[in-house]
């Protein structure tokens, strides 16, 4: 059957790929040359592509001023990083299939790909029975037992019930609300339905409105988007893959049912070579759809080039993030290799449960308060701006809580006094603010922090890795060490210069490759070569959501008692705690509790001038942040640990 390219691309499932078609008609009757991000290609009557792969580009958004239901007032072409953040208004048209939805549906492993439906008739299977308007989560798409089916979860009664759902369940199934908030890029990759539009309404702008804002001054109104797909397709006789837009005016003819596809090269993205078997590597492959760059290995990586691959394989990287103020951070992949020397910086904890949390065996945890805190119970310290405290342990203390004795958690903790220590008891709950005081000038490999202290850890690099022709971590005045996470490497060389290798990752590289019947040495080059690697704010994201799948969030810190009245709380700038509290040079601390002879009563050491502040700032553009902390809030129990009375 004959359809525009477009109409093809809107409805097709990318599971059916590869598709072979062939150009029926359009504005190019005799032939003509279309360029696209610098690939021309011949789109003549009768030419036959394959297509690898499509994505959407862009979004035409139909304006509506009022409502979703008026009248569209203009169209407008936004792409996909423009700014803002979207609420999503639910598809008031039923699916009349759990087949037809995992057809048109994104579903996936992330918290995007878990969308959620409802029934206006109830639905009995086996071992429950689904009412009509209760929100079901579709979770996966499984073959159980041979039967495609979904794996979905129910809430009822504050209780969850999983269940499964077969592709052939008919019936009516309507969108249900949903009240998070998306960037433009995120609802394009995950909420938008094939073969259907997606109306959002803009929920909050990121900029102030300028004459190049496509969208009407002070614009409140909602968006009918329609995607428009950047489709990757092969040609007969090039090496290369050309990208072309599905709103081409050419008309297509399925023709994959009676043509020989072998004839075509078979691009292979990073994750179809790193899902062959171990014992096909080493193997040469030829780079169809490469990278830009100038710096290695990427410059090993363009369109045209030929490497050798050698293995794959698990690595372990340090996930690292610039210390700031404001939202624009750089985040780091930082491998186990890296050569580079750090020195600590001082950490901050918003409570005395995060004290509990960073404390260690290895080392005395010293702080300095810079917030003031009074206690509601006579039994409990009140803190003032510039206490120090050595932190012991968590224990239970018996406190009178509206005239009846109550046991809490609480934090065990040393005051430092001018010549003594001061035993003192905080409550677990305590908001307060206190930052880290710094004795140990020692400068560590990465490899040590890993394994002496627990992460996350404040660093700044020392000593730059002199192997690297620039060390991107050098000029960062500080650093957070989050977490180690295991990721997939490839093990890759130039067949120009095979001297040294690579490692490249496999999911954050887009590229093709096609192998060739070549020759190649199996023994790994002598010298192999790590990079760090900068990623952009979703792709950190993207790695710490997958990172933390399985792992259970942290339980929540007890809560204020809510019978109290709010006491006024005081707190000081960066430059107020530096300036006013000053430390002995040669302050000590150690198991003994001896106090060094030249210790003065006020201070605090000159660790305070290089305070770095945590980022407080509300962080509108970080939205899978948002997403996960709601994950976790509503995933953990209610018992959290020393909840005081209230």
């Amino acid at each position: 059957m004959v359809s525009t390219l477009e109409k093809f691309i809107h409805s097709l499932d990318p599971r059916t790929l590869p598709r072979v078609l062939e150009i029926q008609s359009g504005i190019y009757f005799e032939g003509s040359i279309y360029e696209m991000f610098g690939n021309e290609c011949s789109l003549s009557t009768g030419e036959v592509i394959k297509v690898i792969g499509f994505k959407i580009n862009k979004l035409i958004a139909s304006i509506c001023e009022n409502n979703e239901d008026s009248q569209f007032s203009a169209k407008v072409e936004l792409p996909l990083n423009f700014p803002g953040l979207y609420k999503i208004v639910a598809d008031k048209t039923p699916y009349v299939s759990i087949e037809e939805i995992t057809r048109k549906v994104a579903i996936g492993p992330t918290r995007f790909g878990h969308p959620c439906f409802y029934s206006p008739e109830d639905i009995k299977l086996a071992n429950v029975t689904i009412k009509q308007g209760e929100q079901i989560t579709f979770n996966s798409v499984e073959d159980i037992n041979g039967t495609m089916a979904v794996s979905c979860v129910m809430v009822r009664n504050n209780r969850s019930h999983s269940f499964i759902l077969p592709l052939s369940q008919q019936g009516k199934f309507y969108e249900c609300e949903d009240d998070q908030i998306y960037t433009l890029k995120e609802i394009a990759e995950w909420k938008i339905p094939k073969c259907r539009s997606r109306t959002v309404k803009l929920s909050n702008t990121l900029h102030t409105w300028d004459s190049s804002n496509p969208l009407p001054e002070n614009f409140g109104g909602y968006l009918v988007l329609m995607p428009v797909y950047e489709v990757q397709a092969v040609m007969k006789f090039r090496k290369d893959v050309v990208h072309i837009l599905s709103d081409l005016d050419v008309e297509v003819k399925d023709i994959t049912d009676c043509y020989d596809t072998s004839s075509f090269l078979q691009p292979l993205s990073l994750e179809d070579v790193f899902e062959r078997t171990s014992k096909e590597f080493p193997m040469v492959a030829e780079i169809m759809d490469g990278l830009l760059g100038s710096q290695k290995p990427y410059n090993l990586l363009h369109t045209g080039k030929e490497i050798v691959i050698y293995k794959k394989y698990q690595a372990t990287r340090v996930i690292a993030s610039e210390i700031r103020s404001d939202s624009s951070k750089r985040h780091f992949l930082i491998p186990m290799t890296y050569k580079g020397k750090f020195k600590r910086r001082p950490r901050e904890f918003p409570t005395a449960y995060d004290l509990e949390i960073a404390r260690s065996e290895r080392e005395q945890l010293h702080v300095v308060a810079t917030k003031a805190f009074d206690s509601p119970h006579t039994e409990l310290f009140s803190v003032s701006v510039g206490d120090q405290f050595l932190v012991q342990q968590c224990q239970t203390s018996e406190v009178l809580c509206e005239g009846r004795k109550k046991v809490i958690d609480v934090l065990a903790c040393e005051q430092i006094l001018s010549n003594a220590y001061k035993k003192v008891l905080l409550p677990m709950y305590m908001e307060g603010g206190f930052v880290e005081v710094i004795h140990d000038k020692k400068q560590y490999q990465l490899s040590e922090i890993c394994k002496e202290f627990r992460l996350p850890f404040n660093v700044k690099v020392s000593v730059r890795d002199l192997s690297m022709k620039e060390d991107v971590l050098a000029a960062v005045p500080g650093l957070q060490l989050e977490e180690e996470i295991t990721d997939s490497y490839l093990l890759i060389s130039s067949t120009s210069s095979p001297m040294e290798s690579w490692e490249i990752p496999v999911y954050r590289l887009n590229m093709l490759v096609h192998l060739l019947s070549k020759d190649v040495q199996t023994v790994v080059p002598p010298m192999t070569r790590t990079t760090v690697e900068e990623i952009s704010e979703e792709q950190y994201y993207m790695v710490r959501r997958y990172e933390n799948q399985t792992v259970l969030p942290p339980p929540r810190p007890p809560k204020k008692p809510a019978t109290l009245v709010q006491q006024p709380v005081f707190a000081v700038s960066e430059q107020d705690v530096s300036g006013v509290l000053q430390a002995p040079k040669n302050f000590c601390v150690d198991t003994k509790k001896k106090l060094c002879s030249n210790q003065d009563a006020d201070v605090l050491v000159s660790c305070q001038n290089d305070l770095v502040h945590r980022d407080n700032e509300k962080d509108v553009t970080g939205k899978a942040t948002l997403v996960e902390n709601r994950v976790f809030k509503d995933s953990v129990t209610e018992g959290s640990p020393g909840k005081p009375c209230g």
